[in-house]
């Protein structure tokens, strides 16, 4: 798995002009996901993503962690994050998972950050035309990848 962890004040997801996702301050998930994840990449991703120390404590120094602040997250699937650009110009997709394998880990993967977190995880729509509009705070973005846990 592949995520894309983005320190937000705000975010929206919206489809066909309605809104199905809504956050204040939190973190937006972008989640690739790839034939080989299993339940070990999911229970890895979420509890760094839960606790990972990316929000400011009273000293303005990132000492905090989602949980700590109680804060909200919006979960977006992005197979183009396995996008491969090592030949010509056009992206190939083929390292991404299909649905059949996609969105099974998917609805895994936001359950586990929910039991994380203690609270309802929102979500974009798996396979669907989205829109996000957010405002990355600080700028802080963190990506990771479950097959190099660095």
């Amino acid at each position: 798995m592949k995520a894309i962890i983005q320190r937000v004040t705000q975010a929206t997801v919206s489809i066909n002009s309605k809104k199905v996702a809504n956050i204040n301050t939190g973190i937006l998930l972008l989640l690739g996901i790839e034939p080989a994840d299993n339940q070990e990449d999911i229970n890895w991703l979420s509890n760094k993503v839960s606790n990972l120390r990316i929000f400011d404590d009273d000293k303005g120094v990132m000492n905090l962690s989602l949980k700590d602040i109680g804060g909200d997250a919006i979960v977006v699937s992005q197979f183009t994050l396995h996008a491969s650009t090592k030949k010509g110009n056009r992206p190939s997709y083929i390292k991404a998972a299909k649905p059949d394998i996609a969105v099974p880990l998917y609805k895994k993967f936001v359950s586990q950050l929910e039991i994380d977190l203690g609270k309802t995880v929102q979500t974009g729509e798996f396979g669907a035309y989205m829109q996000l509009d957010f405002i990355n705070d600080g700028p802080v973005t963190i990506s990771m990848d479950t097959k190099n846990k660095e």
